[in-house]
């Protein structure tokens, strides 16, 4: 099993949920978070408070799912929220030794 988080573009959140529902990813979890790239940070004053505008606003999704599966995700993921610009965003792949569904006590891929 492996874990895949993509961080992306919040705008292009719903384009990547709707591709990975059409290949039968229907369970993730997702968060907004906030980061830094590598353009330079702009700062401004607005009532004489100094604010940093260099953190940049992204949506993480997170999804467990079969070895056999991860290109699929990760075509799917690139292909609905590439824009070919820069602030795009991340996919890292991990592997998970266990999964354990609390409800059922099922175990590994069926506890997906």
């Amino acid at each position: 099993m492996k874990k895949i988080e993509a961080i992306i573009r919040s705008s292009h959140f719903y384009p990547v949920k709707d591709a990975l529902h059409k290949i039968g990813i229907d369970f993730f979890t997702f968060q907004d978070v906030k980061g830094v790239g590598n353009q330079k940070s702009e700062k401004t004053i607005y009532r004489g408070q100094e604010y940093d505008l260099g953190s940049i606003a992204r949506t993480k999704i997170t999804i467990v799912a079969s070895n056999d599966s991860v290109d699929e995700i990760i075509n799917a993921i690139l292909c609905s929220a590439r824009t070919g610009e820069i602030g795009d965003g991340k996919i890292f792949i991990s592997p998970i030794e266990q999964a354990i569904r609390i409800r059922s006590g099922e175990r590994d891929i069926t506890a997906l």
